[in-house]
């Protein structure tokens, strides 16, 4: 017999197999009609009234208190938790004589973690607790894994499921037993929402582009590579939208959004995800100062949709998204914060202005990516309350229009927020000469190691050859507008299922090794199941207490297996000690 599972799952696994021995199906494929919530009940029920007498509620068994004929456990749906009362002689059926819908199923074979569905009355206790009665109990699941479940006691709370490692990649159980974290997702559903509900409002159209592209472009990023076997051709995940939206204005569209899934091969932080949800938005005839104000505009009502109130809370920093935001040209930001004017400072004082500051510079680097590195390390963080950063150096965006004032800059602006950019604009460069040169310059950085240059895109540049009119451009990181708009400290906590390394496999040595040292076959399951999962770990054990713990397993689970003795052991253990 395999017991590659733990006892409590072991226990859990036998229960499932009595259960089935009671004619009952633990997993039933009819469906459960449920009628109310936890929320819906205690929001709305009403002594006076009496109200919700005829209640089909579902959920998980999250806690149970065993009593004689009468028990109660803590049911948990998606909204919430409730109270039930189960009494013997009102769940079991009347030709159910020994009662084992009560004595057998409920108290000895249903476990924490089993989802159930209840049909009865709401009621309040002696002691004032909501709580619904149950006249019919119905096993809808049966968990074969136990849950982490949280304790409290005296205040104190034990057990608490909060490994970021665990919770992320076990984004499943973190939903049961932290309940709270829904809320976050909860709201990222209604800030898309609130998104959305703004950009219709202003006439413009929702599409979509592709995902796979044969060239990446619209960002300065490393994408991620594949093939199409049919087409035998390389293709790319998209670093962002942005050229193909454009091509939709060409195309004759006033105005168009995506809410893109977008992916970069990059590195990974709180603030990185490899996959990432980006919110672009293009609209003809429009300038960055406009698109300036309508991200106030939108945000502002983001915050009060979610909050009721512009003001967010988001740790020790009070937000307010209330319009106008501050604004700073970058220069007069690197400059506010440094003391140093860079504006007319050419690459190699450029370089010793950032070794000055202790800003890591590399030979890759030209003019923009050292005034970008700058400010991302003396400015960046330091920004709080929404900023607008502006006019921007023509080299640092090669997809932006001149400066109307400078032609040594461009229209661009970003919104920076609790010290992160969450938002970059243009207005979109629609001179495809001036495009073209742009392209090439981006080559020449490429060709000097920058590996996020961009790549020189034929088939845009043609787009735009037919003529594409004034256009205002933006992407918006909605992972990072919801971390701000939720207070959590890392992207990984408004993604559902971020991205995690490899999870750590147990190493053990396969069964050879037992046996080349005696242990019969039979009992090599056994040995690793006790956390003797290599033979070198066998060399450390106790001989008396393996053998005990041996035959203690032997007979505690019921394995049939002939006992050692307590001989045979020291040998396993002798022999590999020598």
């Amino acid at each position: 017999m395999s017991i590659e599972i733990s006892e409590q799952e072991l226990v859990r696994r036998q229960s499932l197999d009595k259960i089935r021995e009671m004619g009952i199906d633990p997993y039933p494929a009819e469906g459960f009609d449920v009628n109310a919530s936890s929320a819906q009940i205690a929001g709305e029920y009403s002594p006076e009234k009496n109200n919700f007498q005829d209640v089909r509620i579902a959920g998980r068994i999250m806690s149970r208190r065993i009593m004689g004929s009468a028990s109660f456990f803590e049911l948990q749906d998606e909204q919430g938790r409730i109270q039930v009362y189960v009494r013997r002689d009102d769940i079991c059926p009347a030709n159910d004589e020994e009662k084992k819908t009560y004595n057998t199923l409920f108290k000895k074979l249903l476990d924490i973690g089993d989802i159930v569905g209840v049909k009865g009355y709401a009621f309040t206790t002696q002691t004032g607790e909501l709580s619904v009665h149950a006249r019919e109990l119905k096993l809808l699941s049966k968990s074969v894994r136990p849950l982490p479940i949280v304790k409290e006691k005296d205040g104190q709370v034990y057990d608490a499921f909060t490994d970021p490692e665990k919770r992320y990649r076990e984004r499943y159980v973190d939903l049961v037993v932290n309940p709270q974290v829904r809320d976050v997702f909860v709201k990222r559903t209604k800030l898309v929402g609130s998104m959305r509900e703004f950009l219709n409002a202003l006439g413009l159209l929702e599409v979509e582009t592709p995902i796979l592209q044969p060239l990446y472009g619209g960002a300065a990023a490393r994408p991620f590579k594949t093939h199409h076997n049919t087409l035998d051709m390389t293709l790319y995940l998209r670093i962002a939208n942005e050229l193909y939206l454009k091509r939709l204005i060409v195309g004759g569209f006033s105005g168009v959004y995506e809410f893109a899934k977008d992916f970069r091969n990059e590195g990974m932080d709180r603030f990185h995800n490899p996959e990432f949800t980006q919110m672009e938005v293009y609209v003809a005839y429009k300038d960055y100062k406009w698109m300036m104000n309508t991200v106030e505009a939108m945000v502002e009502k983001v915050a009060v949709d979610l909050h009721g109130s512009a003001e967010v809370q988001v740790g020790e920093n009070l937000i307010s998204f209330k319009r106008p935001w501050k604004r700073f040209t970058m220069f007069e930001a690197i400059e506010h914060f440094t003391g140093v004017d860079v504006s007319g400072m050419d690459e190699a004082a450029l370089r010793e202005t950032a070794e000055k500051l202790g800003v890591e510079t590399d030979s890759s680097m030209g003019k923009g990516k050292l005034i970008d590195e700058i400010f991302g390390e003396c400015c960046e963080a330091k920004l709080i309350q929404p900023t607008f950063i502006t006019d921007y150096p023509i080299e640092m965006s090669p997809l932006a229009k001149k400066h109307r004032d400078n032609p040594e800059l461009v229209e661009r602006f970003e919104a920076i927020c609790n010290g992160k950019e969450i938002c970059n604009a243009y207005s979109e460069l629609n001179d495809p000469i001036d495009q073209r040169h742009r392209f090439e310059e981006q080559l020449l950085l490429a060709k000097r190691g920058d590996e996020e240059a961009m790549l020189l895109d034929e088939d845009f540049l043609r787009a735009i050859e037919y003529g594409m009119p004034p256009t205002a451009g933006l992407g918006i990181g909605v992972d990072r507008l919801c971390m701000i708009m939720t207070g959590v400290p890392s992207v990984q906590d408004v993604l559902f299922f971020p991205q995690m390394r490899h999870e750590k496999k147990t190493v053990k040595d396969e069964p050879e090794a037992y046996a080349a040292i005696g242990v019969p076959t039979e009992w090599i399951p056994v040995v690793q199941k006790m956390g003797y999962l290599t033979v070198e770990a066998m060399r450390k054990a106790s001989p008396g207490k393996l053998f005990n713990d041996l035959c203690g397993m032997n007979k505690k689970h019921k394995l049939g297996l002939a006992n050692p003795t307590a001989d045979e052991v020291k040998k396993w253990v002798e022999v590999q000690a020598s």
